[in-house]
């Protein structure tokens, strides 16, 4: 009788082992599945990490993407682009990088390929999905007939400013759009939105430009260096004398007499001088013809006030019309 009076007993106790055995696999899983639901908002939240040379590209890449991507500009707004001083920190941004937006017409020819070298990133490789190199479809201006020794290495493909033309920086604008759509399609359908809105913003400004600069029609002025063809031509503008007697070669007196020549044959009185560049040979050339120098930027935020890529065009049109009055 006693030991059949235990075998409940026995088997209560077996029972009660089992749970309590199991408790930990069940507060596991629990725990497992509640780690899991915390982080899905995590990843659906991931951004696209984007590297732009320089900030026009970084510009139009925020435009694009807004609160889905970070992007990183290498280049300093108010920086030499053909000269860009390389930081250790280039190379961790690039091997991170989702996507790379570059010129591809030689602006960076000095400093980016070593740094893509070291970064060893295949999604950045030329043809990938990930590789946005602006300058392609377009149709560059001054492109040399022949390079010689005396031509400048950045702009042997042809002129690399393209996006001081705001149709150009609309079809570059477009190429990153693609670029993300295909990098990151459960948000495609945002960065069509976000470009289209940025198309009609910039079909709209364009007229708004033309007819502000309508009274400069054919005006002529000179820059430093020939960061500004495309710009010109979009607007009815003229510019082909410049300070520096090719891209990127420092002015020489007998070069710059022949500037102060031109201009005063020409009755040309505006020179255009960017940040990183020698004002002061600038304001002297001015003071032998009579002309104003205005300090502008090609960049967004290489001037206050011009974080954005249509600020930065208004600043300069504004410019240009009050300097020419």
């Amino acid at each position: 009788m006693a030991a059949v009076a235990l075998l409940p007993a026995k088997r209560r106790a077996a029972k009660l082992s089992s749970r309590m055995s199991m408790r930990p696999q069940k507060n596991l899983f629990r725990w497992s599945v509640a780690a899991i639901l915390l982080l899905c908002p995590l990843i659906a939240q991931a951004k696209l990490h984007v590297v732009a040379t320089l900030s026009d590209f970084g510009s139009l890449a925020r435009e694009i993407g807004k609160d889905k991507v970070d992007v990183v500009v290498l280049g300093k707004p108010a920086e030499d682009p053909h000269f860009v001083a390389p930081r250790p920190d280039f190379v961790t941004y690039l091997h991170d990088a989702d996507v790379l937006i570059d010129g591809g017409a030689g602006l960076e020819l000095n400093w980016l390929p070593p740094l893509l070298q070291n970064a060893g990133n295949p999604k950045l490789d030329i043809g990938k999905p990930g590789r946005v190199q602006a300058s392609q479809g377009i149709r560059l201006l001054d492109v040399p007939t022949s390079v010689t020794h005396a031509s400048s290495p950045e702009h042997s493909n042809g002129n690399p400013h393209f996006t001081a033309d705001p149709l150009i920086a609309k079809a570059v604008a477009q190429r990153i759009a693609k670029s993300f759509m295909a990098v990151d399609s459960s948000n495609a359908a945002l960065y069509d939105a976000n470009y289209k809105q940025f198309e009609t913003t910039i079909n709209a400004k364009v007229q708004w430009w033309r007819g502000a600069l309508q009274q400069l029609k054919d005006q002529q002025f000179v820059a430093y260096h020939d960061s500004w063809p495309y710009f010109a031509h979009r607007f009815g503008l003229k510019t082909d004398i410049f300070l520096e007697p090719s891209p990127g070669t420092p002015p020489s007196p007998s070069h710059l007499g022949e500037v102060i020549q031109k201009m005063k044959r020409d009755q040309i009185k505006l020179i255009l001088v960017e940040p990183y560049q020698d004002r002061r040979i600038a304001e002297k050339v001015a003071r032998l013809t009579e002309a104003k120098v205005i300090e502008v930027s090609q960049f967004p935020g290489g001037m206050p006030g011009t974080d954005t890529y249509t600020s930065l065009i208004n600043q300069l049109v504004k410019q240009l019309v009050d300097a020419m009055k």
